[in-house]
Parts: structure tokens; sequence; C-alpha cells
């Protein structure tokens, strides 16, 4: 939906800890309610966007840093779309373009991580990255028909 105008639903900054992950998550369940989106779509966005915070808190820098979290939605003809966009201070990560570890043939074999990148792709419809003023910019997308 290259050619449809986005609308900005909702912003929210929260510290770079765990503990701010469920407010994270109220916020996106509330404003994507607000902006129509439906719960089905909500619950994607919300499994991409724990794991998102969860790689940012693990793997980024070890000083909390602010997040930015902004949602955003179009429709045009017989498609919507909202999507989240993650920015922050953290090491530069494309999981937009990073290779996925082998899946292991039984979970004996398993090693941990990895599996992140999985779900990211599995349950967003579209995902995107990129690297701005020293900031991490991830997007995450779920699309729907408005009909139903």
């Amino acid at each position: 939906m290259p050619s449809s105008t986005r609308h900005p639903v909702a912003e929210l900054t929260i510290a770079g800890s765990e503990q701010h992950f469920r407010q994270a998550s109220r916020w996106l369940s509330e404003s994507g309610a607000v902006a129509g989106v439906p719960e089905s779509e909500i619950q994607r966005l919300d499994l991409c966007l724990n794991e998102a915070l969860a790689n940012i808190t693990s793997h980024g820098k070890h000083e909390p840093e602010p997040i930015q979290i902004c949602l955003d939605t179009a429709c045009e003809d017989q498609v919507c779309e909202a999507s989240v966009t993650i920015s922050d201070a953290g090491s530069a990560f494309d999981a937009s373009s990073a290779v996925e570890r082998t899946r292991p043939s039984s979970l004996a074999e398993a090693e941990p991580g990895g599996l992140g990148l999985v779900m990211l792709r599995s349950f967003s419809d579209r995902l995107s990255y990129r690297r701005s003023a020293g900031r991490n910019h991830l997007c995450f997308t779920v699309r729907w028909s408005p009909n139903n």
C-alpha cells in the first residue's frame, strides 16, 4: 500500500527495561482499538512488539535508553493495515534481513535464541528496518480486509 495515506494513531515512549513491556502492550491494545484495528490483528502486533522489546533489552546497550513506539494505520480499497515502529538507540541490528538459524530437528538439539526472528516474520505481514541518527527503526505491519 505505498500510495495510501498513513494516519499516525498514537506514540509512546518507555524506559528500556522489561518492567515497561506491559505498559506498551496496554497502550497498543487501547490505541489499536480506538483506531479500529481488529483484535486479532492487535494480538499479532502485540506478539511482535513484545518479542522486539525483549530483543532490544537483551541485545542492545546495557544502559537503558528510552524506546519510542509509534502506531499508524492506513486503508485503501480492500486492504487495511496497521504498523508499529519501534525506535531505540541500541546496537544496530537489521532484523528484516538477518538470516534465520536452521531449525533444530528436536528439542534436545535446540539452543537458546534465534526464534525471535521466526516469530516476527511469522506474525507480521511485512517487516522493515532502517538506521537513522544513531537509532534503529524496526517496523512490523499487519494487514486485513475491512469487510471482515
